[in-house]
């Protein structure tokens, strides 16, 4: 049996708010999609699972990450070894 939970209002630029009922059912939050099925006078709200959140961490990289502290401890390093040869 359908279940008519909230009803909400148009604004004037024909947009709604979804009820926090149907967000909660949804497992939707603000920046989430959704997307709607028409039939025939009916439309259903369906949530529209986020593919990066689905595919996290499937992709291995190929290199691994910069060591940053290394990286600044050689440039002071060779930087210093230049002073030194000006003096």
């Amino acid at each position: 049996m359908t279940e008519v939970m909230h009803k909400t209002a148009l604004t004037s630029k024909s947009q709604i708010t979804l009820p926090r009922k149907v967000r909660e059912v949804l497992k939707v939050s603000p920046g989430d999609q959704v997307s709607f099925q028409i039939d025939g006078s009916e439309v259903k709200v369906i949530a529209v699972p986020s593919l990066l959140e689905e595919n996290f961490g499937r992709v291995k990289p190929k290199r691994v990450p910069e060591d940053f502290k290394k990286q600044r401890k050689n440039f002071e390093k060779e930087v210093a070894e230049e002073v030194l040869k000006e003096q």
